[in-house]
């Protein structure tokens, strides 16, 4: 199947000729769909904290805080193509000369576009478009309305001018201040200061394409003084990409390996799931993990941190008695009652469902049991209450040992044909906003190697279009899905507050994305 040429290609990626033929194989036989035996819900797999109970674990993570190391990984390479959607259909659709905006509004029931139009000046943007357009047109404020929306679009989406879906979505206009307009990548800073910070130190680690190093590093060096003194806190930025070696080759619909005009193999990004290789690199006690586009304006910071600092208490706590039972069963001779007293805080704290037979077992296979259980990376995951966003969720998931474990999973996972499955995936009462906080090292210190844990049965295959071709490309097991499956997982409800992305550009037009 493959020439000299090929299998040169294949290795320069890092890559090997038996890992590819592995992928086409996977195209082949197909993946199997994830076994959903019911939907986690409050007090069944997900956990519902007092207001109390949420102060004392923020007490004690402000006390731990400063005695760890602490990370906010952000995955952040996307651009922000998808933002601008329905704009970039209104360019290439509307005639200025044929009709009004308002009459092709109503005749594509153009929502989105009447929105963007009606809340043109709260966009963070609309300073700096108005004024290119004055200068690019003497006559601009003599313009028809229709005339002015059209030639803003423009200057905003056109390759000569502001060129928006080019950039990377964290370095996109996002807040409006008084004084200044703010990106998500500098949100996150002033975030990581509130919860991510020790000893006035805070450590972030962004995802980021490429092409990108050098505006990303740009901006750090605008923002850098600014926000280091109003939050007194110093910051350690470090980038990486996504590896080319986690690249999965694409296929056409008959599994053939598609090849470009060069007759070069096509090789795709497989999803974010590849980004566990990136996690795997980093060296911190705790890391907590949240998308670029999901941020708020400042006045909403201090709540959004209370939830993060909650998650990570609920993690220090659950992972420091983990600790002591598995420093006990290493070197304690622990008897019955003892042993049956961690199966209940791996059944009550980490929701994993004890073997039947463990009663049955010898105390020294009950004791390797309970080891094998104990001693696995740690996550806690806030879930918000369901709102029909498009996403994944939290289950409980049967796997093909038989094994029933909570996991976040994806609607692409789904055999949405099974009348059953498609029926627990619908009465989902909670969705995956992607907030974790993550303990990736063991009870001696060591860090976990996150890849041993992770179910690569898990990948799915998508369809998606090269130069007008259908082609089928592999996504590896999702970063928080399939790649964390064999972590211990905790569940936790936490507000809508915490959950704001910026999917279209229409979303900055919300409450949580607005100062005034």
């Amino acid at each position: 199947m493959f020439s000299d040429k090929d299998i040169k290609q294949i290795e320069s990626k890092g890559l090997t000729l038996q890992r590819v033929e592995v992928q086409i194989s996977l195209f082949e036989t197909g993946l199997p769909f994830i076994n959903i035996k019911d939907v986690a819900t409050i007090d069944n797999g997900i956990y519902k904290i007092t207001k109390e109970k949420k102060e004392s674990y923020i007490k004690y993570y402000d006390k731990l805080r400063d005695q760890i190391s602490i990370l906010k990984f952000v995955p952040a390479s996307g651009a922000a193509t998808r933002m601008f959607k329905f704009l970039f259909q209104f360019l290439k659709e509307y005639n200025i000369d044929k009709e009004s905006i308002n009459s092709y509004i109503n005749r594509n029931k153009a929502k989105d576009l009447s929105l963007f139009f009606v809340g043109l000046e709260k966009f963070p943007f609309y300073d700096e478009v108005l004024k290119m357009n004055k200068e690019l047109y003497s006559n601009y404020d003599l313009l028809s309305g229709d005339e002015q929306n059209f030639l803003f679009v423009k200057a905003m989406l056109d390759e000569n001018k502001l060129n928006y879906s080019f950039y990377p979505k964290g370095l996109l206009p996002f807040h409006k201040y008084k004084d200044h307009i703010s990106t998500a990548f500098e949100e996150h800073l002033f975030e990581a200061a509130l919860y991510a910070s020790s000893n006035g130190k805070a450590d972030l680690h962004f995802t980021i394409s490429e092409n990108y190093n050098h505006t990303f590093d740009k901006e750090f060096r605008r923002i850098e003084n600014s926000v280091e003194n109003k939050t007194k806190t110093a910051f350690d930025i470090s980038f990486t990409h996504q590896k080319q070696e986690t690249d999965t080759i694409a296929v056409n619909l008959k599994n053939a390996p598609l090849r470009d005009e060069k007759n070069n193999l096509v090789f795709r990004p497989s999803g974010h799931g590849a980004l566990i290789e990136n996690l795997n690199e980093l060296d911190n006690d705790l890391v907590f993990i949240k998308n670029i586009d999901n941020v708020v304006v400042y006045k909403f910071e201090e709540e959004v941190a209370s939830y993060k600092k909650m998650l990570a208490g609920i993690l220090l706590e659950v992972q420091t008695q983990a600790f002591q039972y598995l420093n006990d069963l290493e070197r304690k001779n622990l008897d019955e009652d003892e042993l049956l007293k961690i199966a209940q805080f791996l059944s009550s704290k980490l929701s994993i469902i004890i073997s039947e037979e463990f009663e049955k077992y010898s105390l020294k296979y009950q004791k390797a049991y309970l080891i094998e259980k104990l001693n696995r990376p740690i996550r806690v995951c806030g879930m918000v209450k369901n709102e029909g966003e498009p996403g994944g969720g939290p289950f409980w998931v049967k796997d093909e040992n038989g094994t029933i474990s909570l996991q976040i999973v994806e609607s692409a996972q789904i055999d949405r044909k099974n009348k059953y499955q498609k029926e627990i995936f619908k009465n989902s009462t909670h969705f995956n906003p992607v907030d974790l906080v993550c303990g990736v090292k063991d009870y001696k210190g060591n860090k976990f190697d996150l890849t041993k844990f992770v179910d690569p049965k898990t990948a799915f295959i998508t369809l998606k279009a090269n130069l007008g071709n259908e082609l089928k490309a592999l996504e590896l097991p999702g970063l928080w899905n399939g790649s964390m499956a064999n972590w211990n997982t905790i569940f936790v409800e936490v507000p809508l507050i915490t959950f704001n992305p910026v999917k279209t550009v229409n979303d900055l037009l919300r409450a949580p994305h607005q100062v005034f």
